[in-house]
């Protein structure tokens, strides 16, 4: 019995993939972020972010949260503010998904749409950013989460980490995470050296994400890679990073869902992907 949804965050279930890599000598497992109730790995950095921020006083009743957000993030949000009573605005550009803006509207999220990207850089990253400067500055008792440089993003994913040893009763050799904030493989990063685990964090960024190094492009995948390199982003702490293309992402979402029957999003697909790149240099 669960007091309500949102105790229902966290705690997903880790599944062994048997059939995508049968021909390989390791065993490898995927933790489905999807069980989560908002749908993704994103709620729980928004829960996280949401009670640290009402705990020191940051956020009250009538408190109006503002943050930009390709998706995930958004949704997570607004089911945690439909549950607190909330006012949530999510800024949103043409990458957003129609599937995603529905869940948005059905949780009660207000969206607020920038259809040009910043003239600089040619993103709409930094144009939804702008976007939430302007809402924050018009609207009085208003809190920005800043999913992009929040430390309660990174520090939520400290429990995912250790989930996951827990369930396999040791570290796992390594962890292949998404990019596009940083907080999960920046989370799990922190928790294995702070607890000397043998883990080797492999981050997979987008062909075209800048976060670690890479040339500027246009990409198709929302929430995988960005245009500027998030201030959670600290690569010391990352062992190895590969690049996915969108051919790659949907490639492994299309392996997923055949082989293993898990129906997963762009970055689950890039993940696979990347592993399957990597495969060479795991040991048996």
């Amino acid at each position: 019995m669960h007091n309500d949804i949102l105790s229902k965050i966290g705690g997903t279930p880790l599944v062994k993939l048997t059939r995508v890599f049968k021909d390989r000598d390791f065993q490898l497992y995927a933790k489905l972020e999807g069980f989560n109730p908002g749908g993704s790995i994103k709620d729980r950095a928004a829960i996280n972010i949401i009670r640290n921020a009402m705990e020191n006083g940051e956020i009250g009743s009538e408190t109006t949260i503002i943050e930009s957000s390709s998706g995930n993030m958004g949704i997570g949000l607004a089911q945690v503010c439909a549950c607190y009573g909330l006012r949530f605005i999510c800024v949103i550009d043409p990458k957003t998904t129609r599937s995603n803006v529905d869940i948005l509207k059905a949780y009660g999220a207000e969206i607020d749409y920038v259809s040009e990207p910043d003239p600089i850089s040619g993103e709409f990253l930094q144009a939804r950013i702008d976007r939430v400067q302007e809402l924050l500055a018009s609207i009085p008792n208003s809190y920005w989460p800043d999913q992009y440089s929040n430390i309660y993003n990174l520090r939520a994913h400290y429990l995912t980490m250790s989930e996951i040893v827990n369930e396999l009763g040791e570290a796992p050799d390594y962890l292949f995470s998404a990019t596009s904030t940083c907080g999960t493989a920046r989370g799990c990063a922190e928790y294995a050296r702070a607890n000397g685990l043998k883990t080797k964090v492999v981050a997979v960024d987008a062909l075209g994400s800048v976060i670690f190094g890479g040339k500027y492009a246009k990409r198709l995948i929302p929430g995988h890679g960005a245009s500027v390199r998030p201030r959670l982003h600290q690569p010391e702490l990352i062992d190895r990073f590969v690049h996915v293309s969108d051919l790659d992402c949907i490639v492994g979402c299309r392996r997923l869902v055949r082989k293993e029957g898990i129906l997963a999003g762009g970055s689950s697909g890039g993940v696979l992907s990347a592993i399957d790149h990597f495969k060479e240099r795991i040991e048996p």
